[in-house]
């Protein structure tokens, strides 16, 4: 008889406390990588949002879990034609050899994000391009180092 109260005692206090637990959890909102997928990534420089084509890959993807709200990455001129920034961390990516031109965005060994706003051929993971003429890419890209912010929308 004795056993069978405690066991009943048991059974209250864990009853009691899933019904405290689950309530207190009730208006937290739990953020899904679908919640992720589902959201438009805007890309800003100088204050400007610009208007881009991303690819629908699972680069973009992985970025989109990364992130959550908004990151914000220094980009530094490289060789004339480019503006390279660390990520901070690795993207899954799809390497192939292409030919870039003006305005594409793509993934570089998997943890660096490369704005063109002239042309190269290498090994790149394509993740968008900026919709500007040439001579607005370099006048956005070209002359000196930039930051650049992603927000997810």
């Amino acid at each position: 008889m004795k056993k069978s109260i405690i066991n009943i005692c048991m059974f209250i206090v864990i009853t009691i406390f899933l019904l405290f637990t689950s309530s207190c959890n009730k208006n937290k909102t739990i953020t899904t990588r679908n919640d992720y997928m589902n959201k438009k990534i805007e890309l800003v420089i100088n204050g400007k949002t610009l208007d881009v084509t991303w690819e629908n890959n699972e680069s973009i993807n992985d970025l989109k879990a990364h992130i959550n709200d908004s990151l914000t990455i220094s980009m530094h001129k490289y060789g004339g034609f480019e503006q390279v920034g660390s990520l901070g961390f690795k993207l899954k990516n799809n390497d192939t050899k292409i030919k870039t031109n003006p305005g594409d965005i793509v993934l570089y060994s998997s943890n660096q994000i490369v704005l063109f706003y002239g042309s190269n051929s290498w090994s790149y993971t394509k993740l968008g391009h900026i919709n500007l003429s040439e001579n607005e890419l370099k006048e956005l890209l070209g002359n000196n180092d930039i930051n650049i912010t992603i927000n997810l929308k």
